[in-house]
């Protein structure tokens, strides 16, 4: 009894000389971590390196300074490729639409046959925007055009349970492929006939872009009348774009600087804007007959 009794008090000393002072709890730890097991730093406590003492290191700012003078740099960079290849300006006027003119010049891609005047009108050598010039191609209807297209044949292969993503992914991708596939086309006849025009990339975009719109229609009316309805639309659009792509694209290709040369580059120029004209039709018909059942 006597070792318990011994053992008891001792482990009270011990337990006594392992109680921890008080006033270590308000030690000043504005320098560094708190007292913690293992170091870590007490819950609500500020850490040294915060914010605003990262703001205020003077390494931290040039580090700072430098990523941005390099973001800088690298956004003159891009801008400056972009410029290489894309006009931005250039761009702009394609897309320089309202709605009067999109309303005009969607009726005049089905019906152009009433349409007298077919050049493109100018101020002090510059382009009229297309808002003001119906003649001047445009970007926004061809891109607004293409959308619709897809959407339309996701619904006509829905309608026929034959819709997927990827049947949905190829008809899109066929469709910008044959549209690259004629506007190089175009841009090698036009470099072998030696056309003096001022036809850039943008401008054979456009005309080639404005097939959607006979396409589209096309399509609604194979899906609300059947096959018979779909081909009389497709006859339809196919001559009148036909009729339009020959009238718009011989008023720029033969310019009056091309007008005085030989009867034979002429012909050229006239056999390369019929072919043009005539290759519409097989592409209407390529990119739709699948969608209409």
């Amino acid at each position: 009894m006597a070792y318990h009794s011994g053992y008891g008090a001792h482990g009270s000393k011990h337990r006594a000389r392992a109680t921890p002072d008080p006033s270590s709890l308000f030690d000043d730890t504005s320098g560094g971590y708190s007292s913690q097991p293992g170091g870590y730093p007490a819950p609500g406590v500020d850490v040294a390196f915060n914010v605003n003492h990262l703001l205020g290191d003077p390494m931290a700012t040039a580090a700072m300074a430098y990523g941005s003078s390099i973001a800088s740099h690298g956004k003159d960079m891009v801008n400056k490729e972009l410029h290489r290849f894309v006009s931005v300006n250039k761009l702009k006027y394609f897309f320089a639409v309202d709605t009067a003119y999109v309303a005009k010049k969607l009726g005049l891609l089905v019906f152009p046959y009433t349409h007298q005047n077919w050049e493109v009108q100018y101020n002090r050598d510059v382009p009229l925007p297309p808002r003001q010039d119906l003649n001047a191609p445009d970007l926004y209807i061809p891109t607004m055009a293409f959308i619709t297209y897809v959407l339309l044949a996701g619904m006509a292969l829905g309608i026929q349970k034959r819709f997927s993503p990827e049947v949905l992914g190829l008809c899109a991708s066929t469709a910008l492929v044959w549209m690259v596939i004629e506007v190089l086309a175009l841009l090698l006849g036009l470099y072998l006939a030696t056309v003096r025009s001022e036809l850039s990339t943008f401008h054979l975009l456009a005309y080639s872009g404005y097939k959607y719109v006979g396409m589209i229609l096309s399509v609604l009316t194979g899906l609300l009348f059947g096959s018979d309805g779909y081909y009389v639309a497709l006859a339809w659009t196919s001559s009148a774009l036909m009729y339009f792509i020959v009238r718009s694209l011989r008023t720029a290709a033969l310019s009056p600087d091309s007008m005085g040369g030989p009867s034979s580059q002429q012909r050229v120029q006239l056999y390369l804007t019929l072919g043009a004209a005539a290759f519409q039709p097989l592409i209407i018909y390529w990119l739709t007959f699948h969608l209409v059942r």
